[in-house]
């Protein structure tokens, strides 16, 4: 019997490591984030590149760059503002701030930096435009069962020191 390759439609059971361009961790997973492989899931989209026919107990390596892992970093999301305008329980590097559209859409923004009275508001993921290393280990992959069709972790990254504020 041959063993499952991860393929879309399989379930998909991993751990990972995310460095950057200096080796520095910048997120680690070490318990089992688990998703049906081509569905909604949330991983960044070089690592779903970098798992295709791969089977459990394999591990792989992939170097990111920006485009392939949380995008570019986009100067359209950034802008300055005066701290007074901002309400006190977001007055710090790395508070998040969630801002809404006139469409009704919802955006992450988060507290880059406090200087001279003004504030600079990014809503560019804390990662864009950097180049990350991904390490990928296979835990398992199976067929998927019944309602098996969302992910089962969270992949999610805050900026250093900071805080989610809903």
């Amino acid at each position: 019997m041959s063993k499952e390759t991860v393929q879309p439609g399989k379930y998909v059971s991993i751990s990972y490591i995310i460095r950057d361009q200096e080796g520095n961790v910048v997120e680690q997973h070490d318990l089992p984030i688990g998703f049906v492989y081509g569905s909604d899931t949330e991983l960044i989209g070089g690592m779903d590149k970098a798992i295709v026919g791969k089977a459990a107990g394999e591990e792989v390596e992939v170097k990111l760059p920006p485009q392939d892992a949380f995008g570019e970093h986009d100067p359209e999301l950034t802008f300055t503002d005066d701290l007074d305008n901002v309400p006190p329980q977001f007055r710090h590097v790395g508070a998040e701030v969630q801002m809404q559209n006139e469409a009704g859409e919802s955006k992450t923004f988060f507290i880059a930096k406090i200087e001279d009275g003004k504030v600079t508001i990014d809503g560019n993921h804390p990662l864009a435009g950097k180049t990350l290393t991904v390490q990928v280990k296979i835990l398992d992959v199976r067929d998927a069962k019944p309602g098996e069709d969302r992910t089962s972790g969270i992949h999610s990254v805050q900026a250093p020191g900071s805080t989610s504020i809903n």
